[in-house]
């Protein structure tokens, strides 16, 4: 719930107090690594017993992963390693607290009651897990009754007011629990099943089908505007096939006339008392011969 109706308004607040940071040469990672240390004193504190003096360090512990972001990105060095480094260690604050709490009940109350603050441990890290998975299938898992932010402010409440300690632990557990529930369902519902993913494989072959077919198309379309327009192999063409059939035409032409030109000489030699020469003896006594 903070992330979804706060986080923007608290990141909008937060701006200039990590450009302020961020001018001093400090870093993210400086301030995540110092959540990590005064998280490791709240624990210890909380064990011994001093509640209240664990409430100001679980304050304190909070307010370097707050400003974290801000500072990042105030100095340009956001990365996926400090942001990897940030994950991590909001995972190890979370242990460091609650297995603080389940001493300090071990010692001062039975030691069943140990069970609670780790349940609530393990529930937190089943959705931090649902969140980092869905994320790497590239579905969204965010949201839901208690996430990480509630939860900080629910361990400061029991901190604060030591009787309701334990009442409060009952209510984390319980409104993890839906969280996870929660996610698991918006997972779940992004998620498609065996059959929904065989036919959305096929429509979405389907689809990269029609649109390379619609591409060719196009690339043709777009060929025959070029030829028309700049003339191109059709015109060669055109102007090839027109020119072969006038040779045609022309060497048809000359071989009628040639055909009538012959036919006149024969007619002219067969004529009597003409006086064409006649060749005679084949080839090896070739002599001409005058007809009578």
């Amino acid at each position: 719930m903070f992330d979804g109706r706060f986080r923007s308004a608290v990141e909008e607040g937060v701006a200039p107090v990590g450009s302020s940071l961020g001018s001093r040469r400090l870093r993210a990672d400086h301030l995540t690594a110092l959540g990590l240390v005064l998280a490791a004193a709240c624990a210890f504190v909380i064990a011994t017993g001093h509640l209240f003096l664990g409430l100001i360090l679980l304050i304190l512990a909070a307010v370097p992963d707050l400003l974290d972001g801000a500072v990042a990105k105030a100095t340009g060095t956001s990365s996926v390693r400090g942001a990897f480094f940030d994950s991590v260690s909001d995972r190890v604050t979370d242990s460091l607290i609650l297995g603080g709490i389940a001493w300090h009940l071990a010692s001062s109350r039975q030691a069943h009651w140990a069970v609670l603050p780790l349940a609530v441990l393990g529930v937190s890290n089943l959705i931090s897990y649902e969140r980092a998975k869905a994320e790497s299938l590239g579905f969204e898992a965010k949201g839901g009754l208690m996430e990480r932010a509630e939860r900080i402010i629910a361990l400061c409440l029991g901190l604060a007011f030591p009787v309701v300690l334990i009442p409060v632990l009952w209510i984390m557990l319980a409104l993890t629990t839906v969280t996870a529930g929660q996610r698991f369902v918006k997972v779940w519902r992004q998620a498609p099943g065996p059959v929904d993913a065989d036919r959305g494989s096929a429509a979405e072959m389907l689809r990269q089908e029609r649109a390379e077919l619609r591409a060719e198309r196009a690339e043709l379309r777009a060929e025959r505007a070029a030829l028309r327009d700049h003339g191109g192999a059709a015109s060669r063409w055109r102007e090839w096939r027109e020119a072969r059939e006038a040779i045609l035409r022309e060497r048809a032409a000359n071989g009628a006339l040639t055909s009538r030109s012959g036919g006149a000489r024969r007619r002219q030699r067969a004529r009597p008392g003409s006086g064409a020469r006649v060749p005679v003896g084949g080839p090896w006594g070739r002599r001409d011969r005058t007809r009578p």
